[in-house]
């Protein structure tokens, strides 16, 4: 069972919602991207797979980076940016979008997607695992688990209802049609939880051992 005490920690809540935000902004995005290169920008499959690597490798590049330096300086800075970063990634994309869009278009939205997110991945992990005890690990990172996956969820649920209302798979241009609201929504959403954050204080036992106090307390 999930200990209630876990919500008593602003360090747990607002990470998770973090997380949640991520998922469902990015992973609601992707699943339109990739049909994106391919049904309207004309990759095949595999184009359209090597293509979005660019996005997946600045993941595997900047995760181990952004875990060494949210140990040291406290994980809520990289989470911030890592939200705004995607945020930054879908406005982009949506104002670019079109029928006849070129792939170096994309290229730098791509990376600030994928770095955004690995900004989010180890800095979150360890900002939950830091306010609870190490026997009740696996039930903070079960429950951290189990948001994430509800974001992606709601993400694909919601950006496709919004697409569906404003285009559809009809034309290429029906499809961008779609696309570029259903991208706003995932921007409004990561960029507004960012704002939270930011504006929300709390620590980690990270950034109180850093600063030379205390561990965090439960906020």
């Amino acid at each position: 069972m999930l200990p209630m005490s876990f919500f008593g920690h602003r360090a747990f809540v607002f990470t998770n919602i973090a997380s949640l935000a991520m998922y469902f902004g990015m992973f609601g995005a992707v699943f339109f991207l990739s049909q994106y290169l391919q049904l309207v920008l004309g990759n095949s499959a595999l184009q359209a797979g090597l293509k979005l690597l660019l996005w997946t490798g600045s993941v595997m590049v900047v995760s181990p980076l952004a875990g060494v330096f949210s140990a040291k300086y406290g994980s809520r800075p990289f989470i911030v940016a890592g939200l705004a970063l995607q945020a930054a990634a879908l406005g982009w994309i949506a104002l670019v979008a079109t029928p006849t869009t070129s792939y170096a278009s994309v290229l730098v939205p791509f990376v600030f997607g994928g770095s955004g997110m690995a900004l989010v991945f180890a800095p979150s992990a360890s900002a939950i695992l830091s306010v609870v005890r190490a026997d009740q690990a696996g039930q903070a990172s079960g429950a951290a688990n189990a948001i994430r996956e509800i974001g992606g969820v709601f993400g694909v649920a919601v950006l496709a209802t919004v697409f569906a209302g404003a285009g559809s798979y009809a034309t290429g241009h029906s499809f961008v049609t779609g696309l570029v609201p259903a991208l706003w929504v995932g921007f409004a959403v990561l960029a507004g939880t960012a704002v939270v954050i930011a504006a929300v204080p709390w620590r980690t036992r990270q950034t109180a051992g850093v600063t030379g106090g205390a561990p965090a307390p439960a906020n």
